[in-house]
């Protein structure tokens, strides 16, 4: 017999489009309807708030303590999971940033193993590194960053068979365009970011199949009036998806508001939290490769200032965009599911459509994920 749950009293938005005084009916756990609530359904009443798909990042490298590294396991990457489900996260892919060759092979070991368990929320891993430039390392160890060789597309081709997917972020000027083509041709998506390379250099990427640019404007050559660089190139090529941290630290207000009008189609830009080991606790500081990771002023940093991933969950993000930055809620909660989903080629997420998983959350007052009360046996009606 089929179990149906109809959720109402709040503000339905289904990845497109608001619906009011609806109920979303779920039926064996995927999404039937949203319009009138059966008769028989099981009633889950809401206080107001707002129903939306699930959020989605694509980079997490970590929570609750704990950074996605060297002693990484399976039980690991679920906690991180669980941790950023409290923020409305419920599909994410736990990011390690850039480390030796065997840690990275045990990281994507505890990847496919979360992936054979079917850990809730857990869509794959996003390897930062370690193929990236110098010139742009941010706060990744230079010792560790190198050339990507034969073992490495062996390595990324092994683990995109066992993931439900897999990004991969290098520079374009390290990364030969055959190289990523080969990597795109095993179904890896990969990202161009901490990158000094040219905007041709950048577009020869592009075309050879990089469809992202990683964390926008943040460790890239930014745009000159005779090289536009990574980050003219990611706004002009439309099959170019874009992930960008929105805390109103690490990009200017004003240049997300030219970047949001500049960006040409189909591909878009959406949010990532860059969340390090902080998420979930109240650390004020944590240990990155060996060096000291400050949390203060609702930033990371390094002890020279260099910004260390951010004091950031997904939901801030929202809020911030909404509430700061001042766009439509429904713009925001776009930039954090449905563009983040179809970036990655993850269907069925970020849209409430009929026939789609019954992935969805509550936020409540000031637009904070809610858990979903206890349901209740009622009549039908919205």
């Amino acid at each position: 017999m089929s179990h149906i749950i109809a959720y109402s009293g709040a503000r339905i938005f289904d990845g497109e489009a608001w619906h009011d005084d609806a109920a979303l009916v779920v039926v064996d756990g995927v999404v039937h309807s949203i319009g009138v609530a059966p008769a028989d359904a099981t009633h889950v009443a809401l206080d107001s708030g707002v129903l939306a798909p699930g959020l989605i990042d694509l980079q997490v490298n970590g929570g609750a303590g704990h950074l996605v590294g060297p002693a990484t396991t399976a039980d690991d990457l679920a906690l991180v999971c669980a941790t950023h489900r409290a923020f409305g996260v419920t599909g994410l892919l736990p990011t390690l940033i850039t480390d030796t060759a065997e840690v990275t092979d045990a990281v994507l070991a505890a990847g496919a193993e979360a992936a054979r368990r079917r850990v809730p929320g857990f869509l794959g891993l996003h390897l930062e590194g370690p193929h990236l430039s110098l010139a742009r390392k941010g706060a990744h160890d230079p010792a560790l960053i190198r050339p990507m060789d034969e073992a490495d597309l062996q390595r990324l081709e092994r683990a995109r068979a066992a993931l439900p997917h897999l990004l991969v972020t290098v520079a374009a000027e390290t990364v030969a365009p055959e190289q990523i083509a080969r990597l795109v041709r095993a179904g890896v998506v990969v990202s161009i970011g901490h990158s000094d390379a040219s905007f041709e250099i950048t577009s020869a990427a592009i075309r050879a199949g990089a469809g992202m640019a990683t964390h926008l404007f943040n460790a890239m050559s930014q745009i000159g009036n005779r090289d536009p660089g990574v980050v003219g190139a990611a706004l002009h090529h439309g099959r170019v998806w874009a992930g960008l941290i929105a805390d109103g630290i690490h990009v200017n207000p004003a240049t997300l508001r030219l970047a949001l009008r500049a960006k040409n189609g189909p591909g878009r830009i959406f949010l990532v939290s860059d969340s390090m080991s902080q998420a979930g606790t109240d650390m004020s500081s944590f240990m990155l490769n060996g060096r000291t990771i400050y949390r203060k002023d609702g930033a990371l940093r390094l002890g020279d200032g260099t910004l260390a991933g951010a004091d950031l969950t997904l939901d801030a993000a929202v809020r911030y965009m909404h509430q700061v930055f001042g766009m439509e809620l429904g713009d925001c909660l776009k930039m954090a599911s449905l563009y983040p989903a179809e970036a990655i080629g993850a269907a069925g997420l970020g849209r409430l459509r009929p026939g789609d998983a019954g992935d969805f959350v509550w936020f409540g007052e000031g637009l904070r994920a809610q858990p979903l009360p206890s349901p209740l046996r009622g009549e039908g009606g919205a």
